[in-house]
């Protein structure tokens, strides 16, 4: 499958895993912003695909990481973002989103298993209430916080 049909709308999303479920495939969800693609989104998003037997991504849309991040972000527009991330094996479908948290996402995909990052646990998971209410399993995954965005682009606006 070609990287940009790897990136879709929910309902598209929704009809595409109908026949992998059927099949007894497990689905994982992760998302986030993924500004400017690092080692610790690689690492989050491997961990992530081992929890399931699909991964998909919901990427923030540039609406909601101006709302989130500040008018300065995201550095990378929304389709270059979801093409970067879809070009990665472990993810097999990316979607966009434009609300603040994944919340609705979870309500309409309903993944097996909803994977955040280290620097949550199961009890501070933002969407911890959802995800039991559905009863999707959460994980914490990837390697510990030790990489962000917004810290690479200060050192990058400092050396220049």
């Amino acid at each position: 499958m070609s990287t940009t049909g790897k990136i879709v709308k929910m309902d598209s999303l929704i009809q595409r895993l109908t026949a992998p479920r059927a099949a007894g495939k497990t689905v994982a969800l992760a998302n986030g912003l993924f500004d400017i693609l690092h080692v610790g989104h690689l690492r989050y998003l491997q961990a992530a695909s081992e929890e399931a037997d699909m991964l998909v991504v919901a990427l923030n849309a540039d609406e909601s990481a101006r709302r989130l991040k500040g008018p300065s972000r995201p550095i990378v527009p929304e389709r270059e973002r979801a093409e970067l991330v879809a070009g990665l094996s472990c993810v097999d479908f990316v979607t966009l989103f434009s609300d603040d948290d994944v919340e609705p996402v979870l309500r309409e995909l309903r993944p097996d298993v909803h994977c955040k990052g280290t620097d949550y646990t199961i009890e501070t998971v933002p969407e911890a209430s959802v995800a039991k209410s559905l009863s999707i399993r959460i994980a914490i995954v990837g390697d510990p916080k030790g990489h962000a965005t917004r810290d690479i682009i200060r050192r990058i606006r400092e050396s220049g």
